[in-house]
């Protein structure tokens, strides 16, 4: 799978650039990292190079569909990967900034029973370049709207793919300029993802999610509680708590005569009371 323009580090660029002069390289990080542009509308390259380098860094995303809601908040973006794969993105618009949800992976492997994702199965992990220019396409989208929050609850687990994940998240923090505590991870519950994650130099948010608090239901709904029960999930969450000084998110989807129940709720309660954790309930 050939590198695509937001996959190559700066060192890497260079290396692309190595017959140029040296400030081409801030040049074309600036264009790609503050611009946002395609290598082609770098204007301040000459038009040669923007043409060498449009081709030898292509997009990894190829525009597919592109719906907006009726009261036109929400655009949801589907893309192609290379290889066929599809993946969608989601961008929030409020009144003055704007929230991308991205996906992870294409397909997912956690085969959770509620989620339309998780039984499809697994194809691949995204790329940190893959991840990162869902939110250059999103942000160009927004317009004036700044991307001011990231979310990773679309496609995938990120945990799962971890390396990719966080390269992602250091590149949206380090090069587009986001605000390390307006990007969240969400999990399912991998155990040994949320662990590392406490060890990281980067306070992003982490959200649970959940949907049951007993474990003989959780089993049912998410499959990788066999593996990581409800305990081994608290434990490590009450260390990222800890290590990262961030309040923890549970995700509850609401599923009728199944999760939503007096006797659910008072074990949601009880087990996001032991996490401190704020609850978002999705009808």
């Amino acid at each position: 799978m050939a590198a695509t323009r937001y996959d190559l580090t700066r060192d890497e660029l260079a290396a692309v650039l190595v017959d140029e002069p040296r400030y081409r390289l801030d040049q074309l990080w600036e264009g790609l990292y503050t611009q946002l542009a395609d290598p082609a509308g770098i204007t301040n390259l000459p038009k040669a190079l923007r043409a060498r380098l449009d081709a030898e860094l292509p997009p990894a995303l190829t525009a597919i569909t592109e719906s907006v809601s009726d009261r036109g908040d929400t655009v949801k973006f589907l893309w192609e990967l290379d290889g066929g794969s599809r993946v969608e993105t989601v961008l929030m618009l409020y009144a003055d900034r704007a929230t991308v949800c991205v996906s992870s992976q294409a397909g997912c492997a956690m085969a959770c029973g509620f989620c339309a994702t998780g039984q499809a199965g697994f194809t691949r992990h995204l790329t940190v370049g893959e991840i990162v220019e869902q939110v250059v396409r999103a942000q160009r989208a927004a317009g004036a709207r700044r991307v001011s929050n990231v979310v990773f609850m679309g496609m995938g687990e990120p945990l799962a793919n971890y390396d990719a994940t966080l390269g992602a998240v250091r590149r949206l923090h380090a090069d587009l300029g986001l605000s390390a505590r307006n990007i969240t991870i969400s999990t399912v519950g991998v155990v040994p993802g949320m662990r590392r994650l406490a060890d990281e130099d980067l306070p992003v948010g982490l959200a649970l999610s959940l949907h049951a608090a007993n474990d003989a239901l959780r089993d049912e709904l998410v499959p990788l509680n066999r593996r990581y029960p409800l305990d081994a999930l608290a434990e490590a969450a009450q260390r990222y708590r800890r290590a990262r000084n961030r309040r923890l998110t549970i995700e509850w989807a609401l599923i009728a005569d199944t999760n939503d129940r007096d006797r659910d709720i008072d074990e949601l309660a009880a087990y996001a009371g032991r996490l401190r954790a704020h609850v978002n309930l999705i009808p």
